[in-house]
C-alpha cells in the first residue's frame, strides 16, 4: 500500500512540474508575439495634406529597441510624435524621449518636432491618423485639432 502512495505522490509531483513549465513556456510565447507586433501605418490622402514626413519618421522610429508603437501627424512646418514604449524600457522613458526626438529633428530639421510618451496623446494622434486616412479631415480641420493635441502635449510636459 506504501509503494502505491508513494508512485501516487511522485506521479502528481512530476505532473505538477510538467503543468508548471509548460505555463512558463506559454508565457514566454505570448512575450514574443506581443514584441513582434511593432506594425506602423502609413498615412495616405487624397487631399493637399501631406504625411510622407511623419510616415518616414514612424519608419525611421519603429526600428529603435525601445519604441513599440509610434503616431505621427504633420502640417507644414511641424512635426507631433506620440511612441509606446516596452514595459522593461519604461524606465528610460525621458532618455528615449529625448533620443527619438533628437534622431527625427536631425533627419528633418526644418521641421518642429514634439515627441510624447504620454498615452492620451498617443490615442488622440492615432483618431487623427485615422480621419486623415479616411480622408474625413480638411487642411483647416487638421490645423485646429493638430494645435489641440500640441497644447495637450505641452501640458504634460
Amino acid at each position: 500500500m506504501k509503494g502505491k502512495i508513494r508512485r501516487l505522490n511522485y506521479f502528481l509531483f512530476l505532473a505538477m512540474i510538467i503543468v508548471y513549465i509548460s505555463g512558463c513556456t506559454g508565457q514566454q510565447n505570448q512575450s514574443a508575439n506581443d514584441n513582434n507586433d511593432t506594425t506602423i501605418v502609413k498615412v495616405h490622402t487624397s487631399k493637399p495634406i501631406n504625411q510622407t514626413v511623419a510616415n518616414q519618421a514612424k519608419e525611421k522610429i519603429i526600428k529603435e529597441e525601445e519604441v513599440s508603437a509610434v503616431k505621427a501627424v504633420n502640417t507644414d512646418k511641424e512635426l507631433l510624435m506620440a511612441i509606446k514604449v516596452d514595459q522593461f524600457h519604461r524606465f528610460q522613458l525621458k532618455k528615449i524621449k529625448k533620443n527619438v526626438k533628437r534622431d527625427v529633428e536631425k533627419a528633418y530639421p526644418d521641421y518642429k518636432v514634439l515627441v510624447s510618451t504620454d498615452q492620451k496623446i498617443y490615442w488622440e494622434l492615432e483618431q487623427l491618423e485615422e480621419k486623415l486616412q479616411k480622408d474625413k479631415t480638411k487642411k483647416k480641420t487638421l490645423k485646429k485639432e493638430f494645435n489641440n493635441i500640441k497644447n495637450l502635449m505641452k501640458e504634460k510636459a
